[in-house]
């Protein structure tokens, strides 16, 4: 099995909702870009939420995230995985958690993009911070087949902790 390496997170002083998924699939790691696949609903649905259009550009993409409190990373620093899917992940690495919410301390919820990336989470004993609360959200992946429509609603949540 190969091993991958994930991103850097995409956080500043401002971000109040860190939305984490498990590992990029392949796509996002060649483009080096959260949610890099064009099938995969996040990027639509989030700006979808923020009530705006959809730029082209991947760094317009991330300025606006930024600027509306929002950011991104994986619970996983690197494993070992063939192809995209999550059920293929063996022998995960944790990325460094203490030490992003001892820098970050304005975070006040934790959003998983997926059951499997909360799931590993957990399971790797990862705690928040106190009053930090967490949430599973319908996975954004084209391989999770529920409607956009139905993500969406789910997917409300996160305006709740961005004023």
């Amino acid at each position: 099995m190969t091993k991958k390496v994930g991103l850097p997170p995409v956080i500043n002083s401002s971000s109040r909702v860190l939305i984490l998924g498990s590992m990029p699939g392949e796509i996002s790691l060649e483009k080096r870009q959260y949610y890099g696949n064009s099938r995969n609903d996040f990027w639509p649905m989030v700006f979808t939420l923020l009530q705006k259009p959809l730029p082209q550009s991947y760094n317009q993409r991330i300025e606006i995230i930024l600027k509306r409190g929002i950011a991104l990373w994986d619970v996983l620093e690197n494993c070992r995985r063939e192809g995209s899917s999550d059920s293929k992940i063996r022998e995960g690495q944790p990325n460094d958690f203490a030490k992003l919410f001892a820098h970050y301390p304005g975070l006040r919820a934790v959003f998983f993009n997926g059951k499997k990336a909360g799931d590993l989470f957990r399971n790797l004993g990862i705690t928040l911070p106190p009053g930090v609360k967490s949430f599973y959200l319908p996975s954004s992946s084209p391989a999770h087949t529920i409607t956009r429509e139905e993500k969406m609603e789910a997917w409300k949540r996160i305006l709740i902790f961005l004023d």
